[in-house]
């Protein structure tokens, strides 16, 4: 499945070949994605990304979650996805990360947008949610920008690389009000 966001930015779903441009971003990103992302620590070599989209892909369809690969003008900037959705309850969270070198360029917060459309008119979603870290700015900008209500703060809910725990932002949408944004657009 590809999903066009713009003329210049395409999510494209994951698949195995994806895994040399993830980790060439990932290793020459250490730094800069560790801050935010646990798993860059765990991610040695390709194996380790081919390992995890093999993961992905092999779930189970009752529990497979949609992930995608960001393209800006075809070259590879990040990943995007849903994950820990609850289909009885029509829940699900957005996961996102970006190189670097595209950010603050708007192509998470239109990525993220375009997921909403998704989840909200054809996934049968009323609740999105989006965590991000108190201290990540650029990341908890996204759903502020896009109209999530803050709903609190889930001390310690996450373990970052250093082995210290970060409290994270919980950002919701509901279909209902998601529906009354799109229509004052």
């Amino acid at each position: 499945m590809t999903i066009t966001v713009s003329p210049s930015i395409k999510l494209k779903q994951l698949e195995l070949s994806d895994a040399p441009d993830i980790f060439r971003i990932i290793d020459s990103q250490r730094e800069y994605l560790r801050k935010w992302l646990p798993f860059v620590d765990y991610t040695k070599e390709v194996t380790d990304t081919r390992l995890f989209i093999i993961s992905t892909l092999d779930t189970p369809e009752k529990r497979s979650e949609l992930t995608f690969v960001i393209h800006l003008d075809g070259k590879f900037v990040g990943l995007i996805g849903f994950k820990d959705t609850d289909k009885a309850n029509k829940k699900t969270e957005i996961g996102y990360w970006l190189s670097e070198a595209y950010q603050k360029r708007g192509i998470v917060t239109q990525s993220v947008k375009r997921l909403m459309e998704l989840a909200f008119e054809e996934l049968e979603i009323n609740r999105i949610q989006i965590k991000c870290a108190t201290g990540n700015i650029p990341s908890k900008s996204i759903p502020q920008r896009l109209g999530f209500t803050l709903e609190g703060i889930e001390h310690d809910g996450e373990l970052l690389s250093d082995g210290v725990f970060t409290d994270l932002e919980v950002y919701s949408m509901l279909k209902k009000d998601f529906k009354k944004l799109k229509y004052q657009q």
